[in-house]
């Protein structure tokens, strides 16, 4: 490796311009970069394959970057570079700083605060077997952790009644035992315990079966089966009937729980299993511990973000915590995607594509899945009481994954009969309510005959070119009426006006109420009794009503100037009258006289006789 270079301080008011003019003197090797604040102190570890070009990304286009991304280049007050030779040497170095420096800005381990238990194989003569949530440096084997109570209990349960073992305190020393100072306790008359406090059981009797306990933690149940066949023949051989009944009884119950216990594939062996999944401010992984081909453990870790870390980094830095954790020596790891782990490069790393392994990493991914709605759902929990409208927007935000509450809503929609007359229409929510003072309809000038594409062009075009113009607020949730097509013509305006990252656009099909985000094929369905989907569906049909209200106004006012309004003497206001009365020109002609004079008057009635004479 290299030395360390010092990059030339950062100045609070430095342009992109300023910051070109340094970075010609920035190296393209790979290393890693260091951003450091007035003291020194180290905010962010990062490495690169090309060290100019990653600098140069924290100065470039700032528009798709994170407000922690900004804070930490408004933060810094240098960067330092090392030089390696390799990719694969930046990432190890890197791994190394941060586990050493812990900086500010990288990812770090969120504290759960949840109840991790342990099962504890204690220090001592004739050692006890019980459940703990501490873990003490005083010899005694711990397994775990587990996140599940009742999964603990359940193997205690198991154990016990399978391997008789003393749960008494009473201090078994070998002096204390041959002087007789303990008697036989209620456990020894009801058959739990073997009675190793009065010479009853020796203590390599009492070893052979914490070996087998032993075995059951660590998911060696093939061993666990086999001492208790052996033990059932042993006991048949000699006549022992009773005992080996007894054995045969034990043996169904530990098969039974076996059975009940996830079983992957006996030829898998023992691997790792890891999934992430994540928002945009906390990452999970999700870690499944497998052992002759069964899940023995579970366990999902919170990781929080603090700058825009790729899926890589953070799974290698979860990978790294939770084999530690869990003290895991298995030589291969499932995962979702190619990656290195520097700190153990002998290990083989599998992203199965088909088979038993896919299908473990596929229930790793399913776990992690439900942890994060699981997580999103406590969030909207403890926002406290809601009103419907918060309720329903932030179901409608993790619905539609967007990054903002959807609180101004617009909804677009056109309306024409055969290419006549085409009209849009705009219709604004404001927290989840309508707001009718905000709609907007549009007569489309540029299209001519039915073209629901070019015309959802013009009208968005227009409507968003004139809220830039006059610095009007944008919405957070654009809705097109209509499949792909309308939702792509829109796209075009959004594009045109350089507005496509700055709002979330969607399309509703009408069929099948399939929703459809831009460039992407597969459509999202909302669960069709969700509160956000009913919002959807309200935006469009109402969009739809002052679209057709607008068009109906606009052929009543074309039907009204062309025909009625042509008549001598009859004017708009008459001609109105007539047309609410009568509907059409043909029913009008077709009226009796009478029936014309009760609604314009004999003067007007008699000038639209002679009209049709």
């Amino acid at each position: 490796m290299a030395n360390a270079h010092l990059w030339p301080r950062l100045l609070p008011c430095m342009t992109t311009e300023q910051f070109r003019e340094f970075a010609v003197t920035i190296p393209t090797d790979p290393g890693i970069y260091k951003f450091l604040d007035t003291e020194g102190v180290i905010l962010y570890v990062g490495k690169a394959k090309n060290l100019r070009n990653r600098l140069n990304s924290y100065f470039g286009d700032k528009k798709h970057q994170t407000s922690k991304t900004k804070a930490l280049v408004r933060h810094a007050d240098h960067i330092t570079f090392t030089i390696v030779e390799t990719e694969y040497d930046a990432l190890l170095l890197e791994n190394t700083l941060i586990k050493k420096q812990q900086p500010r800005y990288n990812v770090m381990l969120k504290d759960e605060k949840s109840p991790l238990s342990y099962i504890c194989i204690k220090h001592e003569r004739f050692p006890r077997v019980f459940l703990t949530r501490k873990t003490i440096k005083d010899g005694s084997h711990y397994f775990g952790p587990y996140l599940s109570k009742q999964r603990v209990a359940q193997m205690l349960d198991l154990i016990r009644k399978i391997f008789q073992l003393r749960t008494c305190s009473l201090y078994l020393s070998e002096s204390n035992i041959s002087k007789g100072k303990f008697k036989p306790c209620l456990e020894y008359h009801i058959k739990n315990c073997a009675a190793p406090c009065v010479g009853l059981e020796s203590e390599e009797e009492y070893q052979a079966k914490l070996e087998q306990i032993k075995n059951i933690l660590k998911g060696n149940f093939s061993a666990v089966k086999t001492h208790l066949k052996e033990e059932m023949q042993r006991f048949a051989g000699n006549m022992q009937f009773e005992q080996a009944q007894l054995m045969k009884e034990k043996l169904t119950l530990f098969e039974d729980y076996q059975g009940k216990s996830t079983v992957v594939n006996p030829n898998i062996h023992d691997v790792d299993v890891f999934a992430i999944a994540g928002d945009e401010k906390e990452a999970y992984v999700n870690y499944l511990k497998v052992v002759n081909g069964a899940v023995i453990n579970t366990y999902t870790l919170t990781l929080t973000k603090n700058l825009d870390e790729e899926q890589e980094t953070l799974l290698l830095y979860a990978i790294q915590l939770l084999r530690e954790k869990f003290n895991s020596l298995t030589q291969e790891i499932i995962v979702p995607f190619e990656m290195l782990v520097p700190e153990a490069p002998e290990l083989v790393i599998t992203v199965p594509k088909i088979g038993d392994k896919k299908k473990l990493l596929e229930l790793s991914e399913k776990n992690v899945q439900y942890h994060l709605f699981q997580r999103k759902k406590q969030e909207i929990n403890k926002a406290g009481k809601q009103t419907p409208a918060e309720r329903i927007l932030r179901t409608l935000q993790s619905d539609l994954h967007m990054s903002d509450v959807p609180l101004h809503i617009e909804c677009f929609d056109n309306s024409n009969i055969q290419g006549t007359h085409p009209v849009s229409s705009c219709v604004v929510f404001k927290n989840a309510k309508p707001a009718k003072k905000d709609y907007r309809h549009y007569n489309v000038k540029s299209v001519e005959g039915p073209n629901d594409f070019a015309s959802m062009e013009e009208v968005v075009h227009r409507r968003y070119k004139r809220l830039l113009e006059e610095e009007q607020p944008l919405p957070q949730l654009i809705i097109i009426d209509g499949g792909k097509g309308q939702l792509s013509a829109a796209m075009k305006s959004l594009k045109a006006l350089e507005l496509e990252d700055r709002v979330t656009v969607i399309g509703i099909a009408k069929k099948l109420e399939e929703i459809y985000f831009p460039g992407d094929s597969v459509p999202l369905h909302i669960n069709k009794k969700s509160e956000s989907l009913k919002l959807i569906q309200q935006a469009r049909n109402e969009a739809h009503r002052f679209a057709i209200t607008f068009h109906r106004d606009q052929r009543s006012r074309d039907f009204i100037k062309t025909g009625l309004t042509d008549i001598p003497g009859i004017g708009a206001k008459t001609a109105e009258k007539l047309l609410k009365e009568f509907g059409s020109m043909t029913r009008l002609q077709a009226a009796a006289p009478e029936a014309v004079e009760q609604v314009v008057g004999k003067s007007a009635a008699g000038k639209i006789k002679a009209f049709f004479a």
